[in-house]
């Protein structure tokens, strides 16, 4: 379960990572993170970093597919640790 909860910790940080790098890009009119790219990333274990990387850096709030689609894909992933980790909801 430790690398599990190191695997998600790694993968949030390098989706926080490209959200500023993104947004840096923006600024500077160079080519862009995909949003795809950052989408795989949430769905592979980086939704958090991805999610928190909208507010650090006020970057895509204005997406729906962003400010929407990651509370759910978190929420998902939150109950799937919750699961694999034995834990019940009530």
């Amino acid at each position: 379960m430790q690398y599990l909860y190191i695997y998600l910790a790694a993968v949030s940080l390098i989706g926080f990572f490209m959200m500023a790098a993104d947004k840096r890009k923006a600024i500077k009119s160079k080519p862009r993170v995909s949003e795809k790219t950052l989408f795989i990333t949430a769905w592979i274990g980086g939704s958090l970093g991805v999610y928190l990387g909208i507010f650090a850096f006020r970057h895509k709030t204005k997406h729906k597919n962003f400010t929407v689609g990651l509370p759910f894909i978190m929420a998902a992933q939150i109950a799937a640790v919750l699961l694999i980790s034995g834990l019940k909801f009530t």
